[in-house]
């Protein structure tokens, strides 16, 4: 008999299965970083910076207070225990992942030999170019390349050749990320920076698949087969495949969830909290929230990133993170850190229907937390949304 769980366990299993409801360290460091890492299987890199780096967020969501500098040196070193990749989207990893996405570069490889109006068909002799020139070089950001190309007295190639030949070449898995330097990304050849071991290994689409799904399900807690699927950004019907055959070794538990129209898969290593105590700010590319329909089906939260939005038509801001509480998506804040005045700006403000009353007290702590952490000075709130009012007060009595 497939056992049936409640909607508030699920949010609770879900929350704890990506690391929260944990005690903070007060001063978290290399180990912590690591751990978390692993734990997620990603951070998601994104360049929007009006607040902070999308990769940064989800860290200081779990961990409180830490040392960017401690990050960087961990996700961004040449030859370090993370690499990037197209995960979920552009991701850091962990190296030993890079072969299990094997399958999705020759994907990538495949679907433009096969597309003869692909960039890569008339621009043959440019791609062999940057190959040769990170070999004699080694290791170099785009801007370098560029630099070269334009230097040539052959054909003139710009940046937009350089980057999207770079970017192609990426995908393929013929490049690698090298670190990055004030966030410019750094492109090697696979050999000049991944050790033998990982270079040598060979995965097959079906292990890989199965390993990438375990590790969802692990990240996830609970989930369906899309939410499973979606972690990695891999195919429904192979994540069922995989699904199966974890359900075949104990690993993945069939259970259903009130008010889930799919069918669930609980991971057997999962916790299942009675009670969860968290406030944190979420990235909008936070594993929490970046599926929108499992967002809306755990915390009823209906969530739109609207940068790509006109202003006139924004509803809560430009770049607004769903606020955590306890093991509910409680509001939203759109955030600003305007370093020239040495200020976080709340930009607004807002409160969900379900959220219980003293939300502001719990959020105001955490706001001026973010602030230090950005090394801002003070908080300014503008009266817009209808949480802001309360929140000011509440920054007020923080202060």
């Amino acid at each position: 008999m497939v056992q049936s769980l409640s909607p508030e366990l699920a949010r609770r299993i879900a929350l704890a299965a990506q690391g929260f409801g944990r005690a903070q360290s007060t001063a978290p460091g290399t180990r912590q970083l690591n751990q978390l890492i692993a734990r997620l299987g990603l951070l998601q890199i994104d360049s929007v910076n009006v607040f902070e780096r999308s990769h940064y967020l989800p860290v200081f969501a779990r961990l409180g207070a830490y040392d960017k500098a401690a990050l960087d040196k961990l996700a961004f070193a040449a030859r370090g225990r993370y690499i990037e990749y197209w995960a979920h989207e552009a991701a850091i990893i962990p190296v030993e992942t890079w072969p299990m996405l094997r399958w999705r570069m020759e994907a990538y490889r495949q679907r433009a030999a096969d597309d003869l109006t692909a960039w890569s068909h008339a621009n043959r002799h440019m791609i062999d170019w940057l190959k040769a020139e990170l070999a004699e070089k080694g290791p170099l950001p785009a801007s370098a390349i560029e630099h070269d190309a334009n230097k040539r007295t052959g054909p003139w190639w710009g940046w937009s050749d350089v980057k999207t030949g770079l970017e192609v070449l990426f995908r393929w898995g013929e490049l690698v990320s090298a670190g990055r330097r004030r966030f410019e990304r750094t492109y090697a050849l696979p050999e000049q920076i991944l050790p033998d071991e990982i270079l040598g290994r060979s995965v097959s689409r079906a292990e890989a698949h199965r390993h990438l799904v375990e590790h969802s399900a692990r990240a996830h807690g609970i989930g369906t087969n899309s939410d499973l699927a979606d972690y990695f950004r891999l195919r429904n019907d192979e994540t069922k495949v995989a699904t199966r055959e974890l359900a075949e070794e104990g690993i993945l538990v069939p259970v259903s969830v009130g008010g889930w129209k799919q069918q669930a898969w609980l991971h057997r290593d999962a916790r299942m909290p009675r009670r969860l105590e968290n406030a944190a700010l979420l990235s909008p590319f936070d594993p929490v929230v970046w599926e929108r329909s499992r967002a809306l089906r755990l915390f009823d939260f209906h969530y739109r990133i609207e940068i790509y939005t006109p202003a006139e038509k924004r509803v809560f801001g430009y770049y607004s993170l769903p606020v955590l509480v306890d093991d509910r998506l409680v509001g939203r804040i759109d955030l600003k850190s305007d370093r020239q005045a040495g200020i976080l700006r709340v930009q607004s403000a807002w409160r969900e229907k379900h959220a219980p009353d003293g939300i502001a007290e719990r959020i105001a702590p955490l706001v001026r937390a973010a602030a230090d952490w950005q090394g801002l000075d003070g908080v300014v709130v503008v009266e817009r949304g209808d949480l802001s009012a309360a929140l000011a007060i509440a920054l007020e009595g923080a202060a």
